[in-house]
């Protein structure tokens, strides 16, 4: 007998409808999987088999093909082992296949017949809404993820025994419900450090109200203990919320990253990633056989955090540089190209030389020029160019280490980068913009208009520093944001001037 169930196969961050056809014929007891399975669909012959007699149900001992159709797309995965299951207790008739059309299974079984959470959910629940699919079966686990898609009846089983009853016997079950609750309680839950811990840093607290109002790319320079790490880890407290359209692009790339497991629903925390300086180039932008996002996407609407930047390898922050210039990242395959969102601010910290102690005014350096030329030749003219806000932090005087934190508190700072943003949303209602750094060229000249003395101020600093076309286009998006903090709709040469302060690497070389 012929049994046809749905599923779905991840690509990127979105999904495809799979069908899983199930024959059970005469012919020598086996199992045959077509339709380019990867490894973990073909040790789920063994798996299943297993999961089906342990869970009371007899296993067909006739000849069984199963075709995983699109036959010309690879597939990949354990989720397939809860379709592949219903298709074989289906095709045995042994559950009612009447509803089969209905609905789209996905999860992995256990030995014991329990259903075990997969990645992915996220995407393939919204996929399933487009194709008309009207019902969802996931593992409990994976249900209040599913449950974020409106208008899909969402069934969450702990077994195969489960899913076989509601077949059988669909009114006995409810569909699942989102848990706004334990939603909001996550969203709450972050407990983000404050800027009122940070001892002085004026300059550098100012450069961190700047690019979270604006999105701008951020990298701290200073000697070691000088509070540059602490520093860039107060960003998220400061960021907006995110929006729920934005909530759920993030949370539909952690669901392919599988990292939403036992966390609910939907993320509402801005991401904030840290990856080490030995991270290679595929770990930072993703890849693999079936592509997955990196440590860029994941940080998509968020904060990519590169501490020690110079000791990261130089080919590895190359990669960086396209997807800060478009936002996104295409990683291609024979086969495929997958692209992957990829908005984020780039926060950084490094050390001024080898040795950490160049132009700090306490302890001397101890590195020749030739040694600080290597040390900054690691990072490239275009990744530095990229950059909106550069500065140096200086260590602390000694009254300033004993005395108190009497900085002002992130939930003030937060309260005063929220009005820039609605500034800009306001701005970029008809365009597709969320922040300042996202402007083109043609916004710039719309958005960013210059007076004489701002003009001229500009051309100054572009003859002295030597600032490419590209550098100065990023001054211009950072006096804008100076601009919305300040409440001013025009720019003014003390928000150019104020802009240009924050190249502090252009000055150094």
């Amino acid at each position: 007998m012929l049994a046809r169930v749905w599923s779905a196969s991840i690509i990127g961050i979105d999904a495809v409808k799979v069908g899983v056809e199930v024959d059970v014929s005469g012919g020598l007891p086996g199992i045959v999987i077509l339709g380019l399975p990867d490894s973990a669909i073909q040790e789920s012959k063994e798996r299943v088999k297993a999961t089906l007699k342990n869970a009371g149900f007899a296993f067909p001992m006739r000849k069984i093909v199963i075709n995983l159709t699109p036959a010309d797309l690879r597939k990949e995965g354990p989720a397939f082992d809860l379709p592949i299951s219903v298709g074989i207790l289906a095709a045995s008739e042994q559950v009612n296949a009447d509803l089969l059309g209905d609905f789209l299974f996905l999860g992995e079984v256990s030995l014991d017949g329990s259903l075990r959470p997969v990645a992915g959910v996220l995407p393939i629940a919204a996929t399933a809404k487009k194709m008309g699919i009207t019902g969802l079966v996931v593992p409990i686990d994976n249900a209040q993820e599913a449950a974020v898609v409106e208008g899909l009846t969402v069934y969450g089983c702990k077994d195969i025994a489960d899913v076989v009853d509601l077949l059988n016997n669909p009114k006995k079950y409810q569909p699942v419900k989102l848990n706004q609750t334990v939603e909001t309680s996550q969203s709450t839950s972050l407990n983000l450090a404050d800027l009122q811990d940070v001892k002085g840093q004026a300059h550098a607290r100012r450069a961190l109200e700047i690019a979270a109002a604006g999105g701008h790319n951020l990298i701290f320079v200073g000697p070691p203990g000088s509070g540059k790490t602490m520093l860039a880890r107060r960003l998220s407290g400061i960021l907006p919320p995110l929006s729920f359209p934005e909530s759920l692009e993030v949370t539909r790339i952690h669901s392919v990253a599988g990292l939403l497991k036992n966390r609910g629903s939907l993320v509402r925390e801005r991401p904030f990633r840290s990856p080490h300086h030995s991270a290679s180039g595929p770990s930072l932008v993703g890849g693999g056989t079936f592509p997955r996002p990196g440590e860029i996407s994941l940080s998509h609407r968020g904060v990519l955090f590169l501490d020690e930047l110079t000791e990261f390898k130089r080919d590895v922050l190359e990669f960086l540089r396209q997807p800060l210039e478009d936002g996104f990242v295409t990683i291609s395959r024979t086969k495929q190209s997958v692209t992957f969102p990829a908005q984020f601010t780039l926060v950084a910290s490094t050390n001024p030389c080898p040795c950490g102690y160049y132009g700090d005014t306490i302890q001397g350096c101890t590195c020749s020029p030739r040694q600080r030329e290597q040390y900054w030749a690691k990072l490239s003219g275009p990744l530095m160019d990229r950059i909106d806000l550069q500065v140096a932090v200086n260590r602390l005087k000694p009254e300033e280490i004993t005395q108190q934190p009497t900085g002002e508190a992130s939930k003030s700072v937060a309260e005063r980068v929220e009005k820039a943003r609605e500034k800009a949303v306001i701005r970029f209602q008809k365009e597709d913009l969320q922040c300042n750094a996202q402007m083109q060229s043609r916004h710039l000249q719309k958005w960013c208009e210059l007076d004489d003395a701002s003009r001229n101020l500009l051309e100054a600093a572009i003859r002295k520093l030597g600032l490419s076309a590209r550098a100065s286009d990023r001054i211009l998006k950072v006096a804008r944001t100076i601009a919305d903090l300040a409440g001013d709709e025009n720019l003014k040469p003390q928000h150019v001037a104020e802009a240009i302060q924050y190249r502090t690497i252009d000055r150094m070389q």
